[in-house]
């Protein structure tokens, strides 16, 4: 078996606000095998399909990745790629300690 590491790690969505990152051929076997029957659509064939071609050498290993986010993209389990900004911004507060 051949495995090999993408060029960039793909992160997805495991649970209530949880994330995997799946950086080679094998995570994304082992990710795409305990991946739920229930929850599965015609782009997880496509991406276990890729990602056997790729673990043969038959194709790219980033041809395998896109599979991956194709996936993840349907499936609605691809992580945002920019986290959202909390900003906290300071209160002044008045003589008596309330906010003016």
């Amino acid at each position: 078996m051949h495995d090999a590491m993408f060029f960039t790690p793909v992160a997805v969505t495991v649970g209530a606000g949880h994330k995997r990152m799946l950086a080679s051929l094998s995570e994304m076997h082992d990710f795409l095998t305990e991946f739920p029957p229930s929850r599965r659509r015609v782009s997880y064939g496509a991406a276990v399909k890729a990602c056997e071609a790729a673990r043969a050498g038959e194709i790219s290993t980033e041809a395998a990745r896109d599979a991956l986010i194709t996936f993840a993209v349907t499936a609605g389990i691809l992580w945002p790629p920019v986290q959202p900004i909390i900003s906290v911004k300071p209160v002044a507060r008045g003589y008596g300690g309330y906010a003016a």
